[in-house]
């Protein structure tokens, strides 16, 4: 990976930590499109980017496109622990409950230790019970 990517990387995150999200995408999409282009990244950095604008996405209320997102992400870096648990948020939060609770039970193989991975796993339990009880 040549260094304009990485400072475009690292311009994104500066960006995205300041709030600045609109100038976070469009360097994160640029970075993105870099990588997917020349075809040589690291796959750390890549799924950080793809999570990180589909962070932006999920904030605007465009589910399916973040989830999109985040599921690149998890394509480039299947351990990454935090894509899988952002996209089980956003399927529990459409419904999708079955979907979500193996989001959430990949994300505590990958790292134990995850807590609001843990408290997500048994909401969703409980509310997708619920919802079965109630016939829906």
């Amino acid at each position: 990976m040549d260094n304009d990517s990485l400072c475009v990387l690292e311009q994104a995150h500066i960006e995205f930590n300041k709030s600045n999200f609109n100038m976070a995408e469009e360097l994160y999409t640029k970075f993105i499109t870099a990588c997917l282009q020349t075809r040589k990244y690291d796959a750390n950095d890549l799924a950080t980017a793809l999570n990180n604008r589909g962070q932006i996405k999920y904030r605007r209320v465009d589910f399916y496109e973040a989830m999109e997102d985040y599921t690149q992400a998890i394509q480039a870096n299947s351990h990454f622990e935090v894509a899988f648990y952002n996209r089980g948020l956003i399927r529990y939060r459409l419904g999708f409950f079955q979907e979500a609770e193996r989001d959430f039970q990949k994300t505590l193989d990958l790292n134990p230790n995850f807590e609001d991975a843990k408290i997500s796993l048994k909401q969703t339990i409980i509310d997708h019970e619920h919802n079965i009880n109630r016939g829906y």
